[in-house]
């Protein structure tokens, strides 16, 4: 093999150098690969089963427009708790109260007349609990890789994303519709319990002496720090828009039966983890890149056209291409926005920051589900997914064309990222 050869399929090559060195980090990655598996199979139960039950668009899209307000509150709650206890203790708690919402939604799906408003209730208690959670993973990890290690943990962090979202959903579609809904919540409570055998294990990590106690000032100075970089708000703001008007996993099963392809249903869910296990392992590249406020507005604009694509083809495997394509694009997006939230946000906000990220990715799906639902009873599935996408590529436009600074945001010029770089050097046992 020659020298060229070897350089170029080095920039596709992955580095577990992050696997390799960090103890606490291959138990978090094992233990996430685990509840994602659960978690993805559950995600397609839940509309299918409200699909199930009422046959309404509308009703299907308010699964996420109830979980979004626990979200809110509980993401920028989580974030104020990351920063102020150990963050250990949290996410064993948090997968604890996760396997109890689980089982729930197993047991009501298993009685004669299963009860819609617990879709609702449970659905939101879930989202709270994950939302209390999330910013302690999210904040733990600079803790455990060393910070030249960030963006390959961001890379392999999109690649465990992608082995649950490729096979789960598949799974999760055979299960509901060949067995029950019930089997599906079961599995995912099993799952919850396997995680907690490997969480356990990962060493405390009790916050330091002079941290911020968990209250309402402390978020606000959290929000006020994110606010005061225009590079953080765009990586954000960008986000959400595209999430808003693009999102169209509620109306995949109305796709389906618009196709008559009942069995397609998995595969539709799966589609978009395709494409994004394709970026990951070729994504090498992405650690290296250094105008990532750059990269998240082509890989937005490309997530966006991708969709208006799918809603013009008249074919299901069609389809399914274009949402991998999108997929694709929208992991690409994630790698460089987790590198630069990981190399740029000071350790003592790093768990409140991480609350309000939480707030950008996560709020831009589930309202962008309603939107897709109300959208669809309007003008039906395709309407809204094409509408949704070409609304997506203008925002984003936009947003690109109102934040330079985000824009043209460089890791090896700014401030931010050369500050935490050089606390990181002169402290290196915290990696």
């Amino acid at each position: 093999m020659s020298d060229r050869l070897r350089r170029l399929l080095a920039h596709f090559t992955i580095d577990l150098g992050p696997l390799r060195d960090s103890r606490d980090y291959r138990l978090l990655m094992a233990s996430g690969v685990i509840t994602m598996f659960g978690t993805f199979i559950t995600m397609v139960a839940v509309p299918y089963q409200m699909k199930e039950l009422t046959g309404s668009y509308v009703a299907v899209g308010l699964v996420s427009l109830a979980e979004f307000v626990p979200m809110v509150i509980c993401g920028l709650w989580g974030g104020a708790i990351a920063d102020a206890l150990d963050r250990r203790k949290v996410i064993l708690l948090g997968e604890v109260g996760l396997m109890v919402t689980s089982a729930l939604l197993m047991v009501n799906a298993m009685l004669p007349d299963p009860q819609i408003w617990v879709l609702y209730l449970v659905g939101a208690l879930s989202t709270g609990l994950a939302s209390l959670q999330r910013p302690s993973l999210e904040a733990l990890i600079p803790q455990v890789v060393r910070h030249e290690q960030l963006g390959s943990a961001a890379v392999l962090a999109s690649l465990r994303w992608n082995v649950g979202a490729i096979t789960a959903p598949a799974l999760g579609g055979l299960l509901v519709t060949t067995f029950s809904v019930a089997t599906a919540y079961a599995v995912d409570t099993v799952s919850f319990v396997l995680s907690l055998l490997l969480l356990w294990r990962i060493r405390a990590v009790p916050p330091k002496e002079n941290a911020a106690p968990a209250s309402l000032r402390s978020m606000v100075e959290g929000v006020r720090y994110a606010v005061s970089r225009r590079d953080l708000m765009g990586t954000y703001l960008v986000d959400i828009a595209a999430m808003v008007f693009a999102m169209s996993t509620a109306l995949f099963p109305f796709i389906v039966d618009h196709y008559g392809a009942p069995q397609a249903l998995g595969l539709l869910y799966s589609a978009g983890a395709v494409g994004s296990l394709v970026a990951s392992l070729t994504g090498a590249w992405a650690a290296r890149v250094q105008r990532q406020g750059l990269g998240v507005i082509l890989a937005a604009a490309l997530w966006g056209a991708a969709i208006a694509l799918a809603a013009v083809i008249p074919n299901i495997w069609a389809i399914f291409f274009c949402l991998a394509l999108a997929g694709a694009a929208d992991m690409i997006s994630g790698i460089f926005r987790m590198t630069m939230w990981n190399q740029t946000i000071p350790e003592e906000l790093r768990g409140r920051l991480a609350g309000i990220e939480l707030l950008s990715y996560a709020s831009g799906p589930m309202l962008g589900n309603a939107r897709a639902g109300l959208m669809a009873q309007a003008g039906g599935a395709r309407f809204s997914m094409g509408v949704g996408g070409l609304l997506c590529v203008g925002s984003v436009a936009l947003l690109a064309w109102l934040l330079p600074s985000f824009r043209s945001y460089d890791a090896r010029t700014s401030e931010h990222a050369l500050a935490e770089k050089a606390r990181r050097a002169s402290a290196p046992a915290e990696a």
